[in-house]
């Protein structure tokens, strides 16, 4: 039998198995509310301690944007060293939750994808210390690329003079872009490693050289895989935005919760589909990995054994004369 492309084994494992789609979506979508809940009562305790006098409320209730302006300058005025502090603590205990959850949760989708195409051997138990190592080089390379691009529009703005303040936004615009690409590649790099991890038990830094390895031998099949995946997302992508023009432009004739409503159904759906369509890649590379080599079509080599069954006495073509 042919086999079948590794792209194709990604969206068949997927469809088999829903409940790997439904599974990040779950853990993904619960570490997002849980954070976005945190983030808001952060928010609604830090206003909680900002002092209010009764002129900063007649400010504020004076509906003149120079009034209203001022006032929130004087309710914020010696709070922002708390605002940071409030941040840095929020910041390193979502990273610590997401750092844990996410290695717990790639360890189960993982081993689940290489027993499925392993045909439910046993696979090796993934070391939850490994996964939580290169879970960590993402936030860092994830909060490095933030305080690069910060960097970049800070330094330049400081450099540049009011004449030149529209090339130093450019530039830092082409900085930020090579930041966010280095980011993506490293991002993506360290990813897959988390299927070495799984799949063969090593520790953090032998994952990332086995992916490299892995790149290095099957850079053909990863590429393929990887722009398949990219097409189908885009596709998506375009659909969601097209479907959400219908309820902005008919906002005037909508009600602002119907419309509201629409927009929240259809980034939910299309946040779905990236959940599935990155389980579906993540199995296309345990395919590229697990599928057994003599699957594919080599030509068999001919072995002739002394004494075997060639007759010695008879002609071969070089042995017959030529005609005429």
């Amino acid at each position: 039998m042919e086999p079948r492309p590794p792209t194709l084994e990604g969206f068949r494992a997927v469809f088999r198995q829903p409940s790997l789609g439904f599974a990040e979506i779950a853990w993904r979508w619960s570490f997002g509310a849980a954070a976005g809940l945190l983030i808001t009562l952060s928010w609604f305790e830090y206003l909680d301690t900002l002092p209010v006098t009764r002129g900063d409320l007649w400010l504020l209730r004076s509906r003149q944007p120079v009034l209203i302006s001022q006032a929130i300058g004087n309710i914020a005025r010696g709070s922002g060293f708390r605002l940071v502090e409030a941040f840095i603590v929020l910041a390193l205990a979502l990273t610590a939750g997401w750092v844990a959850i996410a290695a717990l949760a790639r360890a189960a989708t993982v081993k689940a994808l290489i027993a499925y195409f392993r045909q439910n051997a046993s696979a090796a138990e993934p070391a939850i210390p490994s996964l939580c190592g290169l879970m960590f080089l993402r936030a860092a390379v994830a909060l490095a690329a933030i305080l690069g691009g910060f960097a970049a529009f800070m330094v330049l703005g400081f450099a540049s003079t009011p004449e030149e303040t529209g090339m130093a936004f450019q530039l830092a615009m082409v900085i930020c872009a090579m930041v966010w690409l280095a980011w993506s590649m490293i991002n993506w790099l360290l990813s897959l490693a988390a299927i070495f991890v799984v799949a063969n038990g090593c520790d953090t830094f032998d994952a990332i050289a086995d992916a490299v390895d892995f790149l290095r031998r099957c850079s053909g099949p990863v590429f393929a895989v990887g722009t398949s995946f990219g097409l189908v997302h885009f596709a998506a992508f375009i659909v969601a935005s097209i479907a959400a023009a219908f309820p902005l432009g008919l906002a005037a004739a909508l009600p602002g919760r119907v419309v509201l409503s629409s927009l929240a159904v259809i980034t939910l759906l299309y946040f779905a589909v990236a959940d599935f369509l990155y389980m579906g890649r993540l199995a296309a590379y345990v395919a590229i990995l697990e599928l057994p080599a003599e699957s594919s079509f080599q030509p068999t080599a001919v072995s002739i054994q002394p004494g075997g069954s060639i007759d010695a006495s008879e002609l071969i073509l070089s042995d017959v004369p030529a005609p005429g």
